[in-house]
């Protein structure tokens, strides 16, 4: 055991600096993420799914921090990674659109702009339930949104990025009820 430490004595402190390094990252991040989220009066859900997709990043980037550090032959993993990620690409080819709603979504926490409650249009000819819509709940894929007639439409991420969406705040459609008295 000896021999082992001090022949990788390098290696092993590297090792324990980068996971010291992932642990406090980590704690900073998810301490950010949930301090944007309660400024933001973000859902408490939604927050900590950002928080998981921050980790698997940052677990992703110590394990090839680990690798270099211990210095697997480059060739061997090489083939092995090609192999792996030509399997996964074909599988996140048919996936695409899950993996940009997701994208999306990360996107929509961090810019923030309509949460919860809000009451927004959105501008896209091919919606056939076009009008109002009070969003209910943000999730990682799509967000549910209720008509006024109570009809209730998951709409995804992505296009909410990609289409022009109109936040109505409450005091134009009090304005609008109080003209027509």
């Amino acid at each position: 055991m000896e021999d082992f430490i001090l022949g990788y004595s390098n290696e092993l402190l590297s090792s324990a600096i980068i996971l010291t390094v992932l642990v406090i990252l980590r704690f900073l991040t998810h301490k950010a993420v949930r301090k944007v989220g309660s400024i933001s009066d973000l859902n408490e859900a939604r927050t900590r799914l950002v928080s998981k997709y921050i980790s698997f990043g940052f677990t992703a980037l110590a394990i090839v921090a680990l690798v270099l550090i211990w210095g697997v032959n480059i060739r061997e993993l090489g083939l092995i990674l090609s192999s792996i990620f030509a399997v996964i690409g074909v599988a996140l080819f048919a996936q695409w659109s899950i993996l940009s709603n997701v994208t999306a979504g990360i996107i929509l926490f961090f810019s923030f702009p309509f949460k919860i409650g809000d009451r927004i249009q959105i501008m896209d000819k091919d919606l056939e339930t076009s009008g109002n819509y009070v969003i209910e709940d943000i999730r990682a894929y799509h967000i549910h949104l209720r008509k006024d007639n109570g009809q209730l439409v998951t709409y995804p991420n992505n296009l909410m990025l990609q289409k022009a969406v109109c936040v109505i705040s409450d005091e134009i459609i009090e304005n609008e009820g109080s003209d027509a008295v």
